[in-house]
């Protein structure tokens, strides 16, 4: 997908700051811009990450601005490394507490290539580039280790991972707690030679069109426990800016925020932080227990992340928000590596919350116990070729022949879950492309907009494709070939999916998000129990709705129950999902006991209409 990307690293003489300091770069590659200090200037800085300032702003040859901050590499070396977005001469100015840096002027040769640009939103909850109207069909894998694990290993994971089509790796910047102490032995001096290794590594990631999704810091606190302060922090994801935002990345704040004493403000904080000094804009989320929803809010954060296989959570918040989903951890795939948590599942578990995920408009990302490079597995190549991964693959291969880009949940569906491409045309919708995902095989109905379609049976274990005989029906009545396995039912109308791409590779239809409804009189439940006035922190306590309105929507609902404390100022957490069962509410809620909690139910019914109820507790310890 992306062309190579050599680090390109020439001495800048300020003497002959008017030449090129770089040799012709391609567009989207990174060019290194290299100062080394003096004798003199290195004794007035003994520890340059925490004394020198250096940047530089560069101007395209259409007069668009990058201020690129530097970094420090070790020794006396200081690097500015930036990638031109646009083809030809770029020029540039230095400034800098050192005064032989600061003022010098400079020019970088772009030459043009064949990448698409780097990965953005587009299309309200769906991925592109910056450059193109090409869609971006994210399938991300998980190493965690992956700057710490040995070279060998890390090389056959890429390798592997590459040919079976992922295309996101998502990893610790850091790696865990003791590689992290190893990483930055204080605050105020990271270990230059950790950070080339990383370079290396997620060069050798875009070198095979692998975008490296960056996890910020580790969870239990692990980020502000290593800097303590603010600017500490921030000076911390300025060096970040200034090594990979020259690379194909995303940013992803830290693992589980809402172990962190104070997750939302430092969230904000290091998220605000990224979008001033990230010149390329970079996809901003955060890892999480359940969903990162909660601070979209915020305005830092640009898609939303899940931890979650929950169909009731995935499917009201897709509803909700206009943002793309990363589903980071609906199920690791054990075969034989060992599990160590309830979401470590079989392989015909981890596809059916694969498909899942994907019907609740999520983008996936893999992992497999035995390659994933958690705290208590080793990263073991023998677990690469595991079925799951080769089930992510024939995901992949499906999808690519979809337009993906376009699709969103599906309602008017029996026995199913469904994701749909329809427009409207004249006074009636266009039906062009339906997908229906029937994890317990058996009989499966979907009202279409009338139209001749083509039909097929997909297995998504085999990759195996069963065609179906054309039909005009509005009302479309199948049953799985089999009843051994989970099946896909793909209708569509090849012909019109043929001619819309003759003309254009990336179309936008209006996708109007719910105004909730939340009138009282209009809403089709109420919340039965909690029935006391008064809950406790941390234990058990049963939560129910009751359906008020029996009708056809009604008689399916999706539930999610969440709780805030408004004066905790940590935003919202999810406490339940169905009808009913028991939650707890976490003490990290308030700050100060007791405290007013408001109980959130959102019901969404078999049309996907979403719905509040509100109900206000008093909460004590």
């Amino acid at each position: 997908m992306h062309p190579r990307l050599p680090v390109l690293a020439f001495l800048f003489k300020a003497l002959l700051a008017a030449q090129t300091p770089c040799q012709p770069t391609a567009v989207y590659t990174p060019c290194d811009i290299v100062f080394d200090m003096t004798d003199e200037e290195a004794r007035a800085h003994p520890n340059p990450y925490l004394t020198v300032q250096l940047q530089a702003e560069f101007r395209s040859p259409r007069y668009r601005t990058f201020l690129m901050p530097a970094f420090w590499d070790g020794g006396r070396r200081l690097v500015i490394r930036f990638a031109p977005t646009d083809s030809g001469k770029w020029d540039f100015r230095v400034s800098s507490n050192i005064a032989r840096f600061d003022e010098k002027t400079g020019q970088v040769e772009a030459t043009p290539s064949d990448s698409p640009g780097f990965v953005r939103p587009r299309n309200v909850h769906h991925w592109g580039y910056t450059e193109t109207d090409q869609p971006h069909l994210w399938m991300g894998d998980t190493l965690y280790s992956f700057a710490t694990v040995d070279q060998a290993v890390f090389e056959k994971v890429i390798e592997a991972r590459a040919q079976q089509k992922f295309n996101h790796t998502r990893g610790l910047v850091l790696g865990w707690e003791q590689d992290a102490a190893k990483a930055f032995p204080s605050p105020d001096q990271p270990d230059p030679e950790h950070f080339r290794r990383l370079d290396g590594r997620i060069l050798a990631m875009n070198r095979k069109g692998i975008v490296a999704d960056l996890v910020i810091g580790g969870d239990q606190n692990e980020l502000a426990k290593l800097f303590p302060t603010w600017q500490q922090r921030e000076r911390y994801i300025r060096y970040l800016v200034a090594r990979y935002s020259a690379m194909h990345i995303t940013w992803q704040g830290v693992q589980e925020f809402e172990e962190y004493e104070d997750g939302r403000a430092l969230l904000k904080e290091i998220g605000e932080s990224l979008k001033k000094l990230d010149p390329y804009n970079h996809p901003r989320s955060t890892h999480t227990v359940a969903t990162s929803a909660p601070l979209f809010g915020d305005g830092w954060m640009s898609y939303i992340v899940y931890q979650s296989s929950d169909n009731h959570l995935g499917s009201i918040e897709h509803q909700l928000f206009a943002a793309p989903f990363v589903n980071a951890e609906f199920a690791y795939e054990d075969t034989g590596a060992g599990k160590s948590h309830p979401h470590h599942v079989d392989t015909d578990t981890f596809r059916k919350r694969l498909w899942n995920a994907t019907m609740s408009g999520q983008y996936p990302t893999f992992g497999n116990t035995g390659t994933y490079g958690g705290r208590k597995f080793a990263v073991d190549p023998k677990y690469l070729d595991s079925p799951g991964a080769k089930q992510m693959t024939v995901w992949y291969e499906f999808f690519s022949g979809t337009r993906f880009w376009e699709l969103e949940p599906y309602f008017d569906v029996d026995g199913g879950r469904a994701l749909a491409l329809e427009r409207p045309h004249d006074e009636e919708m266009e039906g062009i492309e339906f997908i229906v995902y029937v994890e317990k095989p058996g009989p499966v109905e979907i009202v279409l907009p009338r139209h001749s379609y083509d039909a097929a049976w997909f297995n998504p274990i085999t990759g195996e494709r069963i065609k179906l005989k054309e039909f005009k029906d509005r009302r479309y009545r199948a049953e799985p070939p089999s009843q051994d396995h989970d099946w896909v039912l793909h209708i569509s109308r090849e012909g019109r999916k043929r001619g819309m791409l003759n003309s254009y590779k990336f179309e936008s239809r209006a996708i109007m998000l719910q105004e909730v409804e939340q009138s009282s009189q209009k809403v089709p439940y109420q919340i039965e129990e909690p029935s006391a006035d008064s809950l406790p922190v941390g234990k058990p306590v049963k939560y129910a709705a009751k359906v008020t309105r029996d009708t056809r929507a009604t008689r399916s609902m999706m539930w999610l129950w969440t709780g805030e404390v408004a004066a905790g100022g940590q935003g919202y957490r999810v406490l339940g999902t169905g009808a009913d069962g028991e939650m707890k509410v976490p003490p990290g809620l308030a700050k100060r006991y007791p405290a007013v909690l408001n109980l959130r139910l959102a019901g969404m019914n078999a049309v996907g209409k979403v719905y509040f109820s509100d109900k206000v507790y008093r909460l004590t310890e």
